[in-house]
């Protein structure tokens, strides 16, 4: 088969940008996804056994998502109906259902609808689906950037499998970019165009896993390089910076991404790592995320995973953002990172956080347990003569420092220990501390009254 004939119809107009009249039409020009179109994967297979099943094809921008869904509709000969849930509703959404059960009983045609962007419908809309879905009306394909498990409801997610589609290296995307250069038809091979391979790669990198961002910015420098007039068109190393020069990396700040590079960020704090800690956090910087926000997430790990193994920590944490409040940006992000090394190469104990969680757990499950007397506050007379505050002993009047066998927990829990004090850091010396504690507690080491 000839090289144009793997992508979009020939002899399409010109003024189309070349994304879209690179578009491939077939699993064979389909770049990338190998995991899901691989001989022998179980979409592949799929596909080319004509048994199509409702589905959402996950992944980021540029990945494919709506162009598979169109091979799939045609190579399997299912009609193809497309709507948005940006600018649809369930007007739409009935209209689109009503074509494809008008064609399946005229024509005996099955039909592929096609849902772009569906984690914008709300739950109502998503329940308009389920019926045809059932019955077979339509085989749903749902594209989505967000995560289904969060934007879909559960009914509609049973009834279709989900795909995830992957971000492409950058070696496929390089060679994206030299098939839109040979390819006559819909690309530049009808063309004198001289590229070197590092510019390429410079583009494809650019493009972060992004085709169509690839194919823009190839566009953007043939175009840029043509109003030199030289012959052949040349993209030289000045022109690919200048065009792939103000690149935005993907990141969705308030979506799927933002939690796994947070929680990829605190899992290298916690893991001891400085540079996973100052990479991941230099990450959520230049995508847009909010400092204020990651510096309360560093005080928030300051106590959960260093505690009094450094008790430093949470100083160094408030003090980050304290400087950041009075720098700004960008010099207040130096403060951050300062702050997640530090976390990094911290001491770590978890046990003040254990130790919360389960007094919180005691709480939840044993409701409003009274005060030991002894413990209790009674400034009247009426409190006194009730027996509030009888037997207290005050222990700064013992010579230890300790009153013993004094507790100072309800009675059904007594018993409890809830703080367990690691040997790492400082908090092997609070091991100590307390363990000394519990000694005089018993009586052992008390010698005054």
């Amino acid at each position: 088969m000839p090289e144009g004939d793997l992508f979009a119809e020939a002899g399409a107009e010109p003024g189309r940008p070349l994304a879209d009249r690179l578009r491939p039409r077939s699993l064979e020009a389909f770049v990338g996804q190998d995991h899901l179109l691989g001989a022998g994967m179980p979409l592949r297979r799929a596909v080319e056994a004509d048994r199509l099943h409702s589905m959402i094809l996950w992944g980021p921008p540029g990945t494919g998502k709506t162009t598979l869904a169109r091979i799939i509709a045609d190579r399997t000969g299912y009609a193809f109906h497309q709507i948005s849930a940006v600018f649809s509703g369930v007007k739409d959404i009935r209209a689109a259902i009503d074509a494809a059960r008008r064609e399946r009983d005229e024509q005996g045609r099955p039909a592929v609808l096609f849902v772009d962007e569906v984690h914008r419908f709300n739950k109502s809309q998503l329940d308009g689906f389920l019926p045809a879905v059932e019955d077979g009306t339509v085989t749903l394909i749902g594209a989505t950037t967000e995560n289904p498990s969060f934007e879909l409801n559960a009914a509609l997610l049973s009834r279709c499998r989900v795909y995830v589609l992957k971000p492409l290296d950058t070696e496929a995307l390089q060679g994206l970019l030299e098939r839109a250069l040979a390819d006559a038809a819909n690309g530049y091979g009808d063309r004198p165009v001289a590229i070197e391979a590092d510019e390429l790669g410079l583009i494809a990198a650019a493009a972060d896993g992004d085709a169509r961002r690839a194919l823009t910015f190839l566009e953007l420098a043939v175009e840029t390089a043509r109003t030199a007039g030289t012959d052949p068109i040349t993209v030289d190393r000045a022109t690919a910076e200048a065009v792939v020069g103000g690149r935005v990396r993907r990141y969705d700040k308030a979506g799927d991404q933002h939690y796994d590079l947070i929680s990829a960020l605190h899992k290298a704090i916690r893991g001891s790592d400085p540079d996973g800690a100052v990479y991941w956090l230099t990450r959520m910087l230049d995508g847009g995320d909010d400092p204020l926000y990651l510096a309360r997430r560093l005080v928030r790990i300051a106590s959960e995973d260093v505690g009094n193994a450094d008790p430093r920590a949470l100083e160094v944490t408030l003090n980050a953002k304290a400087a950041f409040d009075f720098l700004g940006t960008p010099e207040g992000e130096l403060a951050l990172a300062q702050a997640a090394v530090y976390l990094a190469i911290a001491p770590k104990s978890n046990a003040v956080y254990a130790a919360y969680n389960e007094a919180a757990a005691d709480v939840k499950a044993s409701g409003s347990l009274e005060v030991p007397l002894h413990i209790r506050n009674a400034p009247t007379r009426l409190m006194k003569e009730l027996g509030y505050g009888a037997g207290y002993q005050y222990d700064h009047h013992r010579q230890a420092g300790v009153a013993p066998e004094q507790t100072y927990l309800p009675d059904d829990l007594a018993d409890r220990t809830y703080y367990r004090p690691t040997e790492r850091g400082l908090e092997g010396r609070a091991r100590e501390r307390i363990e000394a504690l519990q000694r005089k507690r018993r009586g052992q080491d008390d010698q005054g009254g």
